[in-house]
Formats: C-alpha cells, sequence, structure tokens
C-alpha cells in the first residue's frame, strides 16, 4: 500500500550550521520562498533561542510561508526555548514546536550527567508544556541510534502520551548502517501503531559515515513515514541526508518503499542552485542528482550508448529535476560516434574517407585543451577545405577574437572583440571588477538578454602547469544554458565559458 511520506526541510537550521554558511534575513526568506515553491511539507527554520537575530528570521519567514506549509523552530527541553519556539511561531498559519533531547548513555552521562529517570522527565514535562501552547508537538530523541531501545521506547510511551504529534529518530553523528537502522525503524513502528497510529514516525540522519540517504531510505521502507534532509545535504560535520537523494530515490522506487512525496522535483536543480549561491558552498561535481557532472557524459563508450538510447546510461532525465539537458564532453576519451554527432549538428557533413584524418585532428586538439568546446569544433572544421565536407546548414556562433581587461579598485573596464560569421563588434564596458565588466562587454555585443545564474572558477594541476576551469550558467526565455572553458588565463576562461554557453543558446534558437 502506497503511502504519503512527508519531507521536512532543515536546511535553513541544521544546514546552516555549516561554518561561514550563516544567511541574512534576506536570504533566509529567499531560500525559504523557494522551499515553498518545491513544495517540502514542513520547514524548520531556526534555533529562537540561540539569539535575537535567530528569533527574529524565524518570526519573519514564519508569516511569509503559507498555510499549506508546516513550520517549526528547535529547542531544547526547557521552558525558556519552548518559550522561544511559540513567540517567534504564534503568528505562523500552521506552526510545530520541536524538541531535542539525547536519549543515548553517552548523552546522558557525559553531556547532562543526569540519571536516566531525569532526563526521560525532563523530556515528558516539555511535550506537556509544549502541547499546551501548541496542538503540533515533534519530539527528537538525539544519538538515537546509539540508545538503549528498552530506555527508548520508554520515552516514547511517555512523551506520546504527553501530546507529541511527531517522533523523530536521529542517527546524530552517522554511527548507524542501513540494515540494523531499518530494523529499529520497524521495531519502533510497529509498537507506535499499537500506541497511536495517528503518530507520524520520522528520521534524521546525518552523513559522517557517507550512509546518511541509505539510512533514511531503509527506515522508509521498514515504516517511517516523514524524512527529515537538507538541499544538497549540506549541514554540520559531514552534513546531512540530501533531499535530492531522497526524494528521487523514492521516485525511481514506488513499490519497493512503499511510498510516494509530492515534492515538486522540477524545482530541484534551482533550490539547489539557490542555496549554493546564497551559502557559498559549491555543489561537488559528482554530486548525486545536483552536481555538475551528474549529466555530463566524456567517456566514448558511454557517449555512443546515449545517442543510440538515452535509457542506456540515464535512470533519470535532466528536465525531471529541471536541470539544463544532458552534456555530451568531448575530450580525448571521446569516439569518433560521439565527435561527429557535435560535428552534424553544426551543419557538416563530412566525406566518409576524409572522417579518420579530421577524428585524428580532433583528439590532438582534446590531448592539448583537456576538454573541446562548440566553437573548437567549428573552428577546426572550418580550417579544412571546402572539398572534406558538405555544408548541410549554417549554424551561426560568436566568437572573442581579443579582449583587454583593466583591473582596478575605481574603475574595472573590459574592452571585447566579438565575432559572427562576417560581422565583427567592438564593445566597452566597465562594472564591479574585471569578470563583470567582460561580461557586460561580451552581452552588449553579442545583444543576448540572459542573466548569469552561476559562475565557479576550478584550479586544474599545478605550478605553471596550472589551469583555471571557469563553469557558468546563464538563463535565456525561461531556459538553462552552461557554458565551460579551461585557459591558462582566468579572465580569458572566463569569457570563453560566457561564449560558449551563449552559443547553445544561439545554437537552441536556430535548430
Amino acid at each position: 500500500m502506497s503511502k504519503k511520506i512527508y519531507v521536512l526541510d532543515t536546511t535553513l537550521r541544521d544546514g546552516e550550521q555549516v561554518p561561514g554558511a550563516k544567511l541574512n534575513l534576506e536570504e533566509k526568506l529567499e531560500v525559504a520562498k523557494q522551499l515553498v515553491k518545491l513544495k517540502v511539507d514542513m520547514m524548520e527554520v531556526g534555533f529562537p533561542s540561540s539569539s535575537n537575530g535567530d528569533f527574529e528570521a524565524v518570526k519573519a519567514i514564519s508569516k511569509a510561508v503559507g498555510q499549506d506549509m508546516i513550520v517549526t523552530a528547535l529547542g531544547r527541553a526547557v521552558t525558556s526555548d519552548i518559550d522561544a519556539i511559540y513567540e517567534s511561531l504564534k503568528e505562523a498559519a500552521n506552526p510545530m514546536i520541536h524538541i531535542v533531547l539525547g536519549s543515548s548513555g553517552v548523552h546522558l552521562e557525559k553531556k547532562f550527567k543526569k540519571t536516566p529517570q531525569q532526563i526521560m522527565e525532563m523530556g515528558i514535562n516539555a511535550v506537556k508544556y509544549a502541547k499546551s501552547l501548541m496542538p503540533q508537538v515533534q519530539y527528537s530523541l538525539e544519538d538515537a541510534s546509539r540508545s538503549s531501545f528498552d530506555y527508548m521506547w520508554e520515552t516514547i510511551e511517555g512523551v506520546v502520551r504527553a501530546g507529541a504529534t511527531i517522533i523523530n529518530i536521529p542517527d546524530t553523528v552517522g554511527f548507524a548502517v542501513p540494515e540494523e537502522f531499518g530494523k529499529l525503524i520497524y521495531k519502533i513502528n510497529d509498537r507506535l501503531m499499537n500506541l497511536n497510529p495517528n503518530v507520524i514516525l520520522s528520521v534524521h540522519c546525518h552523513n559522517d559515515t557517507g550512509l546518511a540517504t541509505a539510512n533514511t531510505l531503509a527506515a522508509v521502507r521498514n515504516g517511517a513515514n516523514k524524512v527529515e534532509c537538507t538541499i544538497n545535504g549540506i549541514g554540520e560535520r559531514a552534513g546531512n541526508t540530501s533531499l535530492e537523494e531522497v526524494v528521487m530515490g523514492i521516485k525511481l522506487h514506488p513499490e519497493y518503499y512503499g511510498g510516494y512525496t509530492t515534492i515538486e522535483t522540477k524545482e530541484i536543480y534551482s533550490t539547489s542552485r539557490l542555496v549554493s549561491a546564497t551559502m557559498g558552498l559549491d555543489v561537488q561535481v559528482n554530486k548525486a542528482i545536483t552536481g555538475e557532472n551528474a549529466f555530463a557524459h566524456s567517456s566514448g563508450i558511454h557517449q555512443d550508448g546515449l545517442l543510440k538510447s538515452k535509457e542506456v546510461y540515464e535512470i533519470i532525465e535532466p528536465q525531471d529535476i529541471g536541470a539544463p539537458p544532458m552534456e555530451l564532453v568531448l575530450t580525448a576519451r571521446s569516439g569518433r560516434h560521439a565527435f561527429m554527432h557535435i560535428v552534424e549538428r553544426f551543419g557538416y557533413q563530412v566525406v566518409e574517407k576524409k572522417i579518420p584524418e579530421i577524428y585524428e585532428a580532433f583528439l590532438s586538439m582534446a590531448d592539448q585543451k583537456k576538454e573541446v568546446y562548440d566553437y573548437d569544433v567549428v573552428r577546426l572544421m572550418e580550417g579544412y577545405p571546402k572539398s572534406y565536407f558538405i555544408k548541410q546548414k549554417s549554424v551561426t556562433m560568436w566568437e572573442m577574437t581579443d579582449f583587454q581587461v583593466i583591473a582596478n579598485t575605481l574603475f574595472p573596464t573590459a574592452t571585447v572583440q566579438m565575432k559572427k560569421g562576417e560581422e565583427v563588434k567592438i564593445e566597452s564596458k566597465n562594472g564591479e571588477g574585471a569578470v563583470d565588466a567582460l561580461y557586460s562587454a561580451i552581452i552588449a555585443a553579442t545583444e543576448m538578454p540572459i542573466k548569469l545564474q552561476e559562475y565557479r572558477i576550478h584550479n586544474i594541476a599545478r605550478g605553471k602547469e596550472s589551469l583555471g576551469k571557469v563553469c557558468i550558467e546563464i538563463s535565456y526565455d525561461g531556459k538553462s544554458y552552461q557554458g565551460k572553458a579551461i585557459e591558462k588565463d582566468v579572465i580569458k576562461a572566463s569569457g570563453v565559458a560566457l561564449v560558449n554557453a551563449i552559443n547553445k543558446v544561439m545554437q537552441d534558437r536556430e535548430e
């Protein structure tokens, strides 16, 4: 029987605990509004007793979020924390108090230095008090995966009878393994159904050993009907369960997990990029679902299979999460099939006996450049005599033929010479920095009303052989386009990356 799996996003509480990722109120509201678009069921937005700033942020977000969204904030099992949660959430349309208290022997002995019975009574009394203030109360047994089951169950019984509407089982330090964690959730769920079937069973897993997603999905399989996650898996230490991984895992295997979520998956990619940009935390390139390379293919064997059928190597399509289309990355590992596919996209029908010669020239270029981009292919083809190919169509592309950047603290200025076919344009613009000035000049020259969504620089190799790889993402007419470039000069790489992205827009328009 398929059941609804509730998704609580704690990016604005647990996710914000990453050092250096603190957001201001405006940024928090922007992320919160995007989470509404993502259609998470619940949103944990802060720890109001920790500071006045957090209190005000929780208050502002709780008023901005609509009635369909449950908004919650975290506090300890003490009256002052619960009062702070109540005061910050009381104007919310659908508020919930979230109380956390340790349950493992380590926490009881080392952290609280109280007897198990004292801690249990503390939790029960906290829930009773919270319940007198608001109808929805979540109780989390911190470090549950290292707790005695008998003590944990006795606590659960006590807080449920006191009025808790959600019981949350955290793997606070990433100690659990999927099979054992699944058994624990099954056992708790079995008893909870007899105690009070209306109480929601939740899990909150950390990623210290890389098992947060696996543990969460094992819990869902064994009866948990609520998961706590963060966007991109950010959070304290090694992070939390990644929302996008759990959601897409359940979507791929609804029968296996016996459930579904109501997340708007087409908002996953834009939410990931917004959180990354506002918090200043890069998404690792090979990150599942939302990483830069999640839908990029450079292996010749993979590219050949994908060109025959996407199903060969893709189980999720980029548009399912709102990401840009699949990208074939041309490298020295790319096969002839992938290279010729790109050549033909640009309108070149190569004479059969000339293909080996052109392909060898491409491999030589790829060895030097590491990655070959669209304009490189066009430039390579245009270097051959017309007898080598039939031009079936003309795809006009921009090239940055020259540029000058003056970088200073007073008036950064850039001048670019851009060429498209026989058309040559020169533009000069100033900006807030060298790259901003360069981009302003390129956009003015191409007359393309684009918006820059993301800009990243990576270092490749070391010392004098070091190269700068720039990856950008732009939006045009509601669609996203990516551009990349590798050069020794990062300013040049920045310009070429933008031009490559603009050329993808041009190609899309012409097709």
